[in-house]
């Protein structure tokens, strides 16, 4: 049998794997302990997997000959106004917005709308 496949209802021809329900032994003591552990564990496996976010000050449309003949120091304005929020963005999907702040030599954004709630 190959991984990720349907099998059809088995049927009396050998060509079909067999198919049966397996007999598990019930949980001891020791193997209950170890479940109760684990749901009372404080932190969510899921919290700890790393992604990266983006974040989005605007758009532009041009022609690829315009971005072509493009050159040092000429400025692109883009369709946002200063005041306006930034976009937060997790796989091309906005997750939040924000305020473009800065922090000491770097950029940061300041939360300002969460459109989804967010559970800890």
């Amino acid at each position: 049998m190959t991984t990720g496949s349907i099998l059809d209802t088995p049927s009396a021809d050998d060509s079909n794997p067999s198919v049966h329900t397996l007999a598990l032994p019930a949980l001891t003591d020791g193997a209950a302990d170890a479940a109760r552990l684990l749901d009372a564990a404080p932190v969510n496996p899921l919290h700890q997997i790393k992604t990266q976010l983006q974040v989005c000050i605007g758009d532009i449309r041009l022609t690829v000959g315009e971005l072509m003949a493009a050159r040092e120091h000429q400025v692109l304005v883009l369709d946002r106004q200063l005041t306006q929020p930034v976009d937060v963005m997790l796989e091309g999907r906005v997750v939040a917005r924000g305020e473009l702040v800065a922090v000491d030599e770097q950029f940061a954004v300041r939360i300002t709308e969460l459109p989804l709630p967010l559970k800890p």
